[in-house]
């Protein structure tokens, strides 16, 4: 393959945009894909009577290079390798983008545990790193920084100890350099209540057998921190865990995902589809390329 340009880079990166797969699965089509394809060099490496499956599969097997890996690429190694590698949708689920303090967390598993996972690609700053990282000790009992080779030195030196320490390799492993110590002792149960849904909230302390108060809608909020100020962490914690498997369960997704490339693995798992758009998406993904770039 020929060396890209930045904006050719880009513009492969969004083929897997949630805006690209909500298109595929509304309707069929997707108008921005064929964008895309003529603002990256795909078109020009992919035989016009190939399948929109193999667009994403070419798509991909580039962005699996270490000088254009992003984000994306390392959720997928995350979901491939440990959520349905280690792990599987009956007893795990996951969280992406999941708000703590002034911060997003990457990528979240929950099993018996909930453990935080912050990307740090080839393409990314360590800038925000040690703020990341004290968010998210206050809500996940266990951290992992998952890096490529140019940023490994640098975070081992970073983060504390009780830190783990992942790299992708240039041949797309997942390997441990430092294992993470699981901690829910150190969690923050006021900060869990602030990055959880009121409803999630109100489930917890049902789990936990604590009467919700009975106060107006708009006292609600206050009411209920102050009883998470109450709990033990380790009891907020568990029961964070044990809310947010069946909350954010992802088991009606299993259908999808075994049709689909597992290039698109982590895009469908993590855009919001409803169940009767999952046939459309798949079928889209037969769709000749002489075809899609008519799309209007």
């Amino acid at each position: 393959m020929p060396k890209l340009e930045e904006n050719q880079i880009s513009a492969v990166s969004r083929i897997f945009s949630t805006t690209v797969i909500k298109e595929l699965a509304r309707h069929g089509k997707s108008v921005l894909l064929k964008r895309l394809l003529k603002e990256s060099f795909l078109l020009n490496t992919i035989p016009e009577s190939e399948t929109i499956r193999q667009v994403f599969e070419v798509g991909f097997s580039l962005l699996k290079n270490k000088q254009n890996r992003n984000e994306y690429i390392y959720k997928s190694a995350l979901i491939e390798k440990l959520l349905l590698g280690v792990h599987n949708l009956q007893t795990a689920s996951m969280l992406t983008e999941f708000r703590v303090e002034n911060c997003k967390a990457d990528f979240v598993i929950l099993n018996g545990t909930a453990t935080a996972y912050e990307i740090k690609s080839e393409r990314d700053s360590l800038s925000r790193l040690e703020s990341q990282i004290k968010a998210y000790s206050k809500v996940f009992a266990k951290v992992n920084i998952i890096v490529g080779e140019n940023h490994l030195d640098s975070v081992l030196l970073m983060v504390p100890k009780e830190i783990g320490v992942l790299k992708l390799s240039n041949r797309y492993q997942i390997s441990t350099i430092r294992e993470g110590l699981e901690e829910p002792g150190r969690t923050c149960p006021a900060t869990i209540f602030e990055s959880l849904q009121l409803k999630e909230s109100k489930a917890i302390l049902e789990d936990l057998e604590i009467k919700t108060p009975e106060v107006p809608n708009t006292q609600m909020y206050a009411n209920l921190k102050s009883i998470f100020l109450t709990l033990n962490p380790i009891d907020a914690h568990y029961g964070m865990v044990r809310i947010l498997k069946k909350t954010r369960n992802l088991i009606s997704r299993k259908g999808l995902i075994n049709n689909l490339p597992l290039s698109l693995q982590a895009v469908a798992l993590t855009t919001p589809l409803r169940k009767r758009d999952h046939q459309r998406l798949i079928s889209a993904m037969e769709t000749p390329i002489h075809d899609a770039i008519k799309w209007t």
